[in-house]
């Protein structure tokens, strides 16, 4: 079938095999170029499908030579239908992995349930022994709670008593526009936390670490966002930076809970990208848009695939003691956040318009790494050609 974009809001319906294939490529020949890594050698990634998930899988096992299990929640293709992006990642990175003699094999369905982490630590066990690093890169909007079936929804909302206001732009079109919110309530507060929070990632390493799967000395690293002050009502300082704080605080306990086999956890503060997600938070898109003209400008611009390779040979696995801010993260965001390139984004924040956007900020950029997370306008790729949609997981389990 030839396959093209179908927008729905903020979610493209469809997916492209061919593109998808050529951005894991892409992605795995960054990784190689940049030479090897000391790294880890059996590696579980939850939530390994997409983004930085998918980054942390490419590089472990690219840069590594990691064996790695991928736990994922995605829509399998029907005839006439394509699957959701994440499954033709998946399948092209386990093509790719196979091909360079690599152990790779995937279980799909909800890693939040207690089925799937059965399902897992299984496979663990018969094929790998132990891992060395577990992954946590869940991004998700509900989650049904494995001992009481409580079906949890996040809500993308401040906190307080105050309705917040600001611009925002629509990406399709490039209007910018005043967008306002109401607070959230206590309930919802609680809700975001309960999906986004770090009780499912201690969960995780609890099951792991009881089942004797936690090789000595393992690590384990979930991700987060800080950001700066203008997106801070929306994002850190609202329902999701609730659930953040509440991830943040879990890496302590896990810790705790490691001490016996030298284990640890850390959270990575990531830099913002263009994400499913990030793209539904009003405020973001804007935000994203001027931050990557910056960066760009000052030759310091990167993607999901840049962050994770920096972040496995600067931090994780440099050799040396891995440097954290006195919160005990691991701050990859340091790009972001330097002051020269915040200054200027706050600067061109005050002026940004319907008008000025196009100088000042960089939507075409933006919309293209939205559509590549769908496999679309990625250079290389002929989507005139007819295109099969039904495409396998090697190593699905």
């Amino acid at each position: 079938m030839i396959i093209e974009p179908r927008m729905r809001g903020f979610i493209c319906l469809t997916a492209h095999p061919t593109g998808c294939e050529q951005n894991v490529i892409n992605q795995i020949e960054y990784v190689k170029s940049k030479g090897t890594i000391e790294g880890p050698k059996k590696v579980l990634v939850i939530g390994a499908s997409t983004g930085f998930g998918l980054a942390s899988r490419i590089t472990s096992a690219f840069g590594s030579g990691a064996a790695t299990i991928g736990v994922f929640f995605e829509k399998p293709p029907a005839p006439g239908k394509t699957a959701s992006p994440g499954w033709y990642n998946t399948a092209a990175f386990e093509k790719q992995a196979i091909k360079a003699g690599l152990y790779a094999k995937s279980i799909n369905g909800d890693a939040f349930s207690d089925e799937i982490k059965q399902k897992t630590l299984e496979l663990i066990k018969k094929d790998l022994g132990q891992v060395d690093l577990v992954i946590y890169s869940l991004a998700s909007p509900k989650r049904t709670h494995p001992k009481t079936g409580v079906v949890y929804s996040s809500v993308l909302k401040p906190i307080g008593d105050s309705i917040f206001s600001n611009k925002t732009v629509d990406f399709h079109t490039g209007i910018v526009s005043e967008v306002s919110i109401v607070p959230a309530n206590e309930e919802e507060i609680e809700n975001t936390v309960a999906v986004m929070g770090g009780e499912d990632w201690e969960m995780w390493i609890n099951e792991l670490k009881e089942a004797g799967l936690l090789a000595e000395g393992a690590e384990t690293v979930a991700y987060s966002y800080i950001g700066p002050a203008v997106t801070e009502p929306v994002y850190r300082k609202g329902t999701i930076g609730r659930a953040k704080d509440h991830l943040e605080s879990t890496a302590f306990s896990i810790t705790n809970s490691l001490k016996d086999i030298g284990g640890k956890a850390f959270v990575s503060v990531n830099k913002a990208l263009v994400t499913q997600a990030s793209s539904a938070i009003p405020v973001i898109p804007l935000y994203i848009s001027l931050l990557y003209k910056v960066m760009k400008q000052k030759g310091i611009h990167e993607g999901c695939i840049e962050q994770i390779q920096r972040l496995f040979s600067e931090r994780l696995y440099s050799g040396n003691e891995i440097p954290v801010d006195p919160e005990g993260r691991i701050r990859i965001d340091d790009w972001e956040m330097r002051d020269d390139v915040q200054t200027e984004v706050a600067r061109l924040w005050a002026e940004a318009t319907d008008e000025s956007l196009p100088l000042i900020g960089d939507l075409p950029g933006y919309k293209r790494d939205f559509l590549n997370l769908f496999g679309f306008d990625v250079a290389g790729v002929d989507y005139g050609k007819d295109t099969d949609e039904m495409v396998e997981i090697p190593g699905l389990v």
